[in-house]
């Protein structure tokens, strides 16, 4: 007498779209979530700064005074922080990263990821002017100032906006870079002028280290969330002469 053999349930064939349904949903969770997570971090910021917290204020005081006067020693420094800031305001990095955005849909024909950089570094620079008005943090008050600068100081609008322009140019070009090293030369680059643009802040003595941090921190968070958003709405494309 043979065993009997237990057959299992034939499954029925699964349509291209419910498997492209669970990951694009994950994608949208993720967006929720760092969107969540930069925006807790930029209040609990906001909070120690307005309550004056007690570690934070002095190390904010102490990096404004100690940068300041080291710049104000060195002249030629002092003359670079102040060309980068000028190099590094939003209005004048607008038309080198437009024309990079620009570029890269002349080359690879794709123009819903350039609106997509493009629209995601706008309403980030908006957002975080309407982040200043809503703070109102005055600026810092040196002794001997070496730089002055206009509006509030939190979150700081120059960190805020090279950490957008940056991260979303990294993400725009991201499946045109073939090989590790240069996905790994892009983050390194995008980093460097982010943090170069925090540091510069400072020694000037315009902005605390906590204003440059939640900028930053508002900067990369926003387009990560953006960027994450967008691969839930936009179907996977591939760049042409990618391999992935």
């Amino acid at each position: 007498m043979r065993p009997a053999r237990h057959r299992t349930p034939a499954r029925g064939p699964q349509t291209p779209g419910a498997t492209r349904t669970a990951p694009r949903a994950r994608r949208l969770v993720r967006a929720a979530l760092v969107g969540v997570a930069t925006g807790a971090a930029i209040v609990v910021i906001a909070l120690l700064v307005r309550e004056q917290w007690p570690p934070l204020v002095q190390f904010d005081e102490r990096a404004v005074t100690e940068g300041a006067a080291f710049a104000a020693q060195h002249p030629e420094l002092l003359r670079a922080l102040i060309a980068w800031q000028w190099a590094f305001l939003a209005i004048h990095l607008l038309v080198p990263v437009g024309a990079i955005c620009l570029v890269y849909w002349w080359r690879t024909g794709n123009a819903t990821r350039t609106w997509w950089a493009l629209t995601t570094i706008l309403t980030a620079w908006g957002l975080s002017n309407l982040l200043k008005e809503l703070a109102r943090r005055a600026r810092p008050v040196l002794d001997q100032p070496v730089e002055s600068a206009d509006g509030f100081s939190f979150p700081s609008g120059h960190a805020a906006n090279t950490a957008a322009m940056t991260t979303a140019l990294v993400a725009l070009v991201w499946p045109s870079l073939r090989s590790r090293a240069l996905r790994a030369t892009a983050i390194v680059g995008a980093a460097m002028l982010t943090v170069a643009t925090a540091v510069d802040r400072v020694m000037l003595g315009v902005h605390y280290p906590s204003d440059v941090a939640a900028g930053v921190l508002f900067g990369v968070g926003f387009v990560l969330a953006s960027y994450l958003a967008y691969q839930h709405w936009s179907a996977p494309r591939r760049e042409p002469g990618t391999s992935s």
